[in-house]
């Protein structure tokens, strides 16, 4: 028997669930992930599944090809094969020789087979597909199954690689959502269901859109969202979709429809979990601090600290399986930014927050770490030392340049203003440097 895979399947159950809170990624899931970065990055359609996952956990298979490794190191944060289990296979010189003899035939043929013809091809037209993805006339419980976990595998690429990534894939999969509500006929005992699946799908794709700066795309998403969370009286969804339709009020510039968005989502709060209240009592934060209510704001951050320590993960909606300590520390330490840019008196306890969500964020949570590492660099740069601000910037960065984030791009074109008056001291110059060439690429 082979020896087992051991690199990959802790690498893998070192990675949360995109579904269930609290659990690792489950061997489907990992195969979901895989297969949507695949589609994404070369577009182009596989099929792994959580069987072949198990074949590498197994060490029956020891070299997946290129792509399938390429994913996986990228989905399970590492720099080098070796690092999952992968090697390599051993072969003779003679056996080597034989397989290139076999690719050049192999190419030669399908040059003169083919080549003459794809050249006539405009790579533009290999795009327009013209045969449409048809809805299944009748809505199954396995058709709402497959909603959520797409749902968890983008909402987890959101978190890891921004909202600029695969806005296309998931845009496609909600025509094709919408499709299934139009279309096709549904059981009673499912509608609230695939409501619900749709609604998460929407608000999902529309926090994409958000990060990615398309933010007429994003309102028409969280409306749909909005509406199927109505449609199927799930209160949950509802204060989910309210929350960030207000935070991207607040990061629009119109703070008070913010405040008037959560307060909508907190009517009826007896209904909601209590991550759900500290998520809404930290956008009250934001916005009340985005409008200079001070006493307010630490009234809204201490009433999202009480909540949050009510928190039971078990109990929650699998789209607030994000929420954890690091999320409200980062959530409310930026609400006390805008507090401590103004007064030093909250510099102290805004610097502790954001400082615990850096260390806190898991690996699938890449931007958020980033935006709280170049806010807390942003807020030391403006009120401590420079070179200390400029260390953690730099640090900072190294996620940053991972993501495509729209929001992340602000927040560090904000630390390269703030830097500048200090751009005499060789580090704070570096990480302005830094910066530039971050947002260029």
């Amino acid at each position: 028997m082979p020896d087992p895979n051991d690199a990959l399947r802790r690498a893998r159950e070192s990675l949360p669930s995109p579904t269930t809170p609290g659990e690792p990624t489950s061997r489907q899931e990992l195969a979901d992930l895989v297969n949507a970065w695949i589609y994404e990055r070369h577009k182009r359609v596989t099929c792994l599944t959580a069987n072949y996952i198990g074949k590498l956990e197994r060490g029956l298979v020891r070299w997946p090809q290129a792509d399938y490794r390429e994913a996986l190191r990228a989905i399970l944060g590492v720099d080098a094969d070796a690092e999952l289990g992968f090697c390599r296979p051993r072969r003779s010189t003679a056996v080597l020789a034989v397989k290139e003899e076999g690719d050049v035939n192999r190419k030669a043929f399908l040059r003169t087979a083919i080549g003459a013809a794809a050249s006539m091809i405009p790579l533009i037209d290999l795009t327009q597909f013209a045969q449409p993805v048809e809805v299944p006339k009748a809505v199954q419980a396995a058709d709402i199954r497959e909603l959520r976990v797409m749902a968890g595998v983008f909402s987890t690429w959101d978190h890891t690689y921004g909202g600029s990534l695969v806005r296309e894939a998931v845009n496609a999969q909600l025509r094709y959502s919408v499709g299934l509500l139009r279309h096709s006929t549904c059981p009673r005992s499912l509608h609230d269901e695939l409501y619900v699946a749709v609604g998460w799908l929407a608000h999902t794709g529309a926090a994409m859109a958000f990060d990615a700066y398309a933010h007429d795309d994003a309102r028409k998403m969280f409306h749909l969202a909005l509406s199927c969370a109505e449609e199927a009286g799930d209160w949950h969804l509802r204060a989910k979709v309210l929350s960030l339709m207000a935070r991207q009020a607040i990061w629009c510039g119109d703070a008070d429809n913010g405040l008037t968005l959560v307060e909508l989502a907190l009517v009826r709060a007896d209904r909601l979990t209590p991550a759900e209240r500290a998520m809404l009592y930290t956008a009250r934060a934001r916005a009340l601090a985005a409008l200079g209510r001070v006493q307010e704001t630490l009234e809204s951050v201490q009433r999202a600290d009480e909540q949050f320590a009510k928190i039971h993960p078990s109990d929650e909606r699998p789209w607030m399986r994000y929420y954890d300590a690091a999320q409200h520390a980062g959530d409310t330490g930026h609400a006390l930014f805008d507090l401590a840019m103004r007064s030093s008196q909250y510099v102290g306890e805004a610097s502790a927050r954001l400082r615990a969500a850096i260390e806190g964020h898991a690996p699938a949570y890449v931007r958020s770490r980033a935006i709280s590492g170049i806010k807390l660099a942003s807020l030391t740069m403006a009120t401590g030392d420079p070179e200390e601000a400029a260390g953690i910037g730099m640090r900072a960065l190294s996620d940053a340049g991972r993501v495509r984030s729209c929001r992340t791009r602000d927040h560090m074109a904000e630390l390269h203003r703030l830097a500048r008056p200090h751009e005499e001291r060789t580090p704070v110059a570096e990480l302005r440097h830094q910066i530039r060439t971050v947002t260029q690429a």
